[in-house]
């Protein structure tokens, strides 16, 4: 065991003396709370963002708009335009071969 292992043992001694729970097995519980927590707060917030957009598909929808075609469209604008016509140049190919 070398002078650092042993010193930093003994500092992780006196932080546990000074404060039990903070360092429990070597792991700073202060800090797994901190991210657990913030974990959990994105995830509520997700869940909300979820709730937002479903309510927008269904005004959407009863406004007369096809969901589908809204999704594909939203999909669309996520890719790169070159990626978008090689698809919509392979789909007429492909609705060509099958004599649609």
């Amino acid at each position: 065991m070398s002078d650092t292992d042993v010193q930093d043992a003994k500092a992780s001694r006196n932080r546990q003396k000074a404060d039990p729970e903070s360092d429990v097995g070597g792991i700073a519980a202060d800090r797994l709370r901190s991210i657990v927590e913030r974990i959990e707060r994105l995830e509520e917030e997700r869940k909300a963002l979820a709730g937002d957009i479903k309510d927008i598909y269904a005004e959407a929808k009863s406004a007369g708009f096809d969901v589908k075609v809204i999704r594909q469209i939203i999909s669309l604008r996520k890719k790169e335009p070159a990626e978008v016509e090689e698809q919509e140049t392979l789909l007429d190919l492909y609705r060509r071969a099958l004599g649609m």
